[in-house]
């Protein structure tokens, strides 16, 4: 038989799932969604979804969406996705610093938004010609190695999906298949190239992580192509030990 205690705290944790999956549902639908809506979506009563809903909207984390389309992400969410920016940003500094310094190349560190990639920080390598990107510019998915690796990341129906979109959005021809089995390679040895493929005369190399919001993130080495066979393997070692730092930071910080 189950504590008294025991029982509350699973009680608990199933109502922090739920509370986490209607988030995430409204997430996924920036113009709002009714109680009926979400209640489909994550498989719940509308009275539980209500009720979990209410809770969420007290501490801000949802709002009614004053266009009258029902429930979106509140403020507060905002709030706590920039502290959550400034401390991945600034956790992941020094492993750029590392990154730059033992490449020469330029390290990148960049968060999936949406259906893009966003750039958080850059750390400029060492070569008097090196790439150079702009902190807060947005990048595409499927042509960059920082967004292949945070695609192969994902569930394969999601990103097949948001493939299809930004194919559309784009007027890409492309073929799904060649791509999915491109992602089900960077699965298997956890790197991501863009050859020469997003930005004519610039390469790079790619690995994507989850950081302790659940935010995808990616951190890259854009190469100029010119010199990117001789310098790939020395890339490639080097960001591999920099992506087993980064599950190190993420093991220590879920610990704590």
């Amino acid at each position: 038989m189950l504590e008294k205690s025991d029982k509350n705290d699973r009680s608990g944790i199933q109502v922090i799932a739920r509370a986490a999956a209607i988030l995430r549902t409204l997430k996924d639908d920036s113009s709002g969604l009714s109680l009926g809506q979400i209640s489909e979506r994550v498989g719940l009563p509308r009275s539980t979804v209500q009720r979990i809903s209410g809770a969420l909207a007290a501490e801000r984390l949802v709002m009614s969406d004053p266009k009258g389309g029902g429930l979106r992400l509140g403020p507060e969410l905002g709030s706590l996705a920039e502290a959550a920016r400034f401390n991945i940003v600034e956790r992941c500094r020094l492993l750029l610093s590392e990154l730059a310094q033992s490449t020469g190349e330029t390290a990148d560190l960049s968060v999936m938004r949406g259906s893009t990639m966003i750039f958080l920080d850059q750390v400029p390598g060492t070569h008097r010609l090196r790439t150079v990107s702009f902190v807060g510019e947005v990048f595409p998915l499927t042509t960059t190695a920082n967004g292949r690796a945070c695609l192969a990341a994902l569930a394969q129906d999601q990103a097949s999906k948001l493939v299809k979109q930004e194919w559309a959005r784009r007027n890409i021809d492309g073929d799904l298949d060649a791509f999915e089995a491109l992602l089900a390679e960077v699965r298997r040895t956890g790197l991501a190239y863009d050859l020469d493929e997003h930005t004519r005369g610039i390469s790079a190399i790619g690995f994507a992580f989850t950081d302790w919001s659940g935010d995808l993130h990616s951190i890259s080495v854009p190469v100029p192509t010119t010199r990117f066979d001789d310098s790939r393997a020395d890339v490639e070692k080097a960001i591999r030990t920099t992506a087993g730092h980064v599950r190190e930071m993420m093991r220590q910080g879920t610990a704590a």
